[in-house]
């Protein structure tokens, strides 16, 4: 979806439409959730600060995020996939991917499938998407991009190795900035470049993860699309306006903990529950710190929840007068229930030592 937050408040309110808008909460402690592409000429991007945002674009109108909305466009959106394939990995609210070998529509082509799922998109939901077709996932993803907003670009099985030669490592997934520089100290730059090392050398530099950059520089991901990927975490974190001690954080951990707690409920709805609980705490200087503990019970409420997270307070081993400026819960280490319910029943049916 192309710049999908402000997009959908753009489609909602037309006094927006061709305005600079950031879907924010203004704030020194804010950060951009989306930007539209009039706000994206000043240079403004997702998570930004917010302060930074108004100071490259002071006109921007500041738009504070409505999730449960997006999240109803969002379900639009998947509902329009599933009429071609049920082959769909989501990779958040606004992007997912689909194989569309095979398709419920008999469509002649992937191509033709991505036409018709984007103008089916913007008919119902009166927003726009960009599409990436290719052999792969990396290879899609990378064209999803190319043309945005409102694109379509297709990548096909015998243009991948010219098309890749050109683009700077940085474009694979996985390189960030550290491994960009490892590859720059290398005379590494783009990927033809990198395709000249040798598999050896790769291996021998970066271990598997040499293996890994040598097959994309080669265009291979033999990753597949896949759907109903089970949830490793639920989570809720807040940033607040001014840093608090340890001791004052437990109303906002208590608070954080029933969200994280209700997120956990639908997922055992599912037959699944979380045994690990965890702490998160930013720093007044931005280190980030976890704490997390694996009871021999699970927490049974919010409240047990909020107390077992509120305790990892103890484990933060930093001056009493430290400072936060986040705090998150989390619930972690998710198992089937019956087979959880079933070990339990076995420890608690063995005889004393």
């Amino acid at each position: 979806m192309d710049a999908f937050y402000a997009s959908v408040e753009q489609r909602d309110d037309p006094a927006l439409r061709g305005k600079p808008v950031v879907v924010a909460w203004r704030g020194a402690r804010s950060v951009v959730c989306a930007a539209s592409y009039e706000a994206r000429k000043f240079g403004v991007r997702s998570a930004m600060p917010a302060v930074r945002a108004e100071r490259l674009c002071p006109q921007a109108i500041f738009v504070p995020p409505d999730f449960t909305r997006y999240k109803a466009v969002s379900r639009q959106v998947r509902d329009i996939f599933t009429r071609h394939t049920d082959l769909i990995e989501p990779l958040s609210l606004d992007e997912a991917y689909l194989d569309v070998t095979l398709t419920k529509t008999d469509s002649p082509s992937a191509t033709a499938t991505a036409e018709a799922i984007r103008a089916a998109i913007r008919e119902e939901t009166g927003l726009t998407a960009s599409a990436g077709v290719a052999p792969n996932k990396f290879l899609a993803k990378i064209a999803s991009d190319w043309n945005k907003p409102d694109g379509l670009f297709v990548i096909r099985p015998h243009q991948v190795m010219a098309f890749l030669a050109p683009l700077p490592v940085g474009r694979l997934p996985g390189v960030g900035k550290v491994m960009e520089a490892k590859l720059e100290a290398l005379d590494i730059k783009t990927v033809s470049e990198l395709r000249e090392l040798p598999l050896t050398d790769l291996e021998m530099r970066f271990g598997r993860w040499g293996r890994r950059l040598h097959e994309l520089s080669l265009g291979i991901d033999e990753h597949a699309v896949q759907p109903n990927q089970l949830t490793l975490q639920v989570s809720s974190e807040d940033t607040f306006e001014h840093d608090l001690t340890l001791d004052e954080l437990e109303s906002h951990i208590r608070r954080l903990a029933e969200k994280t707690w209700s997120a956990h409920q639908r997922e055992a709805q599912r037959g699944r529950i979380a045994r690990t609980i965890v702490l998160k705490l930013k720093t007044a200087d931005f280190h980030t710190l976890t704490r997390s503990l694996t009871p021999s019970w699970r927490p049974r409420s919010a409240t047990e929840l909020a107390d077992l997270a509120c305790a990892l307070r103890e484990r933060v081993e930093r001056p009493a007068d430290s400072r936060y400026r986040l705090v998150g819960v989390g619930l972690s280490g998710f198992v089937d229930q019956d087979s959880f319910m079933a070990q339990d029943d076995l420890f608690d049916n063995m005889p004393p030592p």
